[in-house]
């Protein structure tokens, strides 16, 4: 079974399970809140996929591997932060809106960012990665952009199909994140395996860097100890499904070799997540 066809499906549901769960008030947020929502948002957005294209370019990376570290980069995390940043007492209404802007923001970030880094390597290294635009916003239009929009429509005019579907939604959505890691880790087992210290090196670099400039720009701004947790974690939290998604779609690049840092990632990010959560927690502690 080509894991394609489970890859789209479950980036789809994840999205409707998103729209499932925001509210006008999570945009309005941008308007009551700003500060933190922009600092955040230019975290995710700009210095995240900065930081991604300088780590592969320093470790020299193979075409792929630096694209698919970019990718994963230019894709914030969904729902989940959101459970993260409630375990480390964050500032949840901040995340549930992150999640919200980011979300919408990178249907159009995306391609701009992966239309400019493929060229650049494709200059640099030899036309070896086809990519295509246009495809890319069309698979973001179908598979998120819709998703969300059907998600909003089911909370206005079916509310208890909203809920119903919303209860079960939140139970599945990381279990088919991890199957879905887990599927193309063993379809790609001897290329991770034989790649995993270097993968796992530049996701560590990118993850540390990340999440060290959204802590230092959040000490900056003095933002409080609730609202630096959530950003941190939304910096650090991308949504794996969404870059296998990209990388493997046969309308986009049609290259599960890209998605092998995405796949990294999605089993790290946890492990570093859950361990910031629980130093922090406990740090507030003392």
């Amino acid at each position: 079974m080509n894991p394609i066809l489970i890859v789209l499906p479950i980036l789809a549901l994840l999205m409707f399970a998103l729209g499932l769960n925001l509210k006008v008030r999570d945009f309005k947020m941008l308007v009551m809140r700003p500060l933190p929502v922009i600092v955040a948002l230019i975290a995710q957005i700009v210095i995240l996929p900065l930081i991604a294209y300088q780590v592969a370019t320093f470790f020299n990376l193979r075409q792929e591997f630096f694209i698919g570290l970019v990718l994963i980069a230019c894709c914030p995390g969904g729902s989940s932060s959101n459970i993260f940043s409630l375990l480390a007492k964050g500032d949840v209404a901040l995340s549930v809106s992150l999640t919200a802007l980011s979300s919408i923001i990178t249907l159009f970030t995306l391609p701009a960012i992966m239309d400019y880094v493929s060229a650049a390597q494709a200059s640099t290294l030899g036309g070896h990665v086809t990519f295509n635009v246009g495809s890319l916003i069309m698979q973001n239009v179908v598979l998120m952009l819709l998703p969300i929009v059907l998600g909003l429509l089911s909370q206005r005019y079916l509310p208890n199909f909203s809920k119903k579907a919303d209860s079960v939604l939140r139970k599945i959505a990381f279990p088919a994140l991890m199957l879905l890691a887990g599927i193309f880790f063993v379809q790609h087992r001897e290329t991770i395996i034989a790649n995993f210290g270097e993968v796992g090196l530049v996701n560590s670099t990118m993850f540390l860097g990340a999440t060290v400039a959204a802590a230092l720009l959040c000490l900056l701004f003095r933002f409080s100890g609730a609202v630096r947790k959530t950003i941190v974690i939304e910096v650090g939290m991308q949504n794996a499904a969404q870059a296998i998604a990209v990388a493997s779609s046969p309308f986009v690049f049609n290259n599960d070799m890209i998605a092998v840092p995405a796949i990294v990632y999605a089993l790290l990010m946890n492990v570093f997540l859950l361990s910031y959560v629980a130093i922090a927690n406990q740090l507030s502690k003392d």
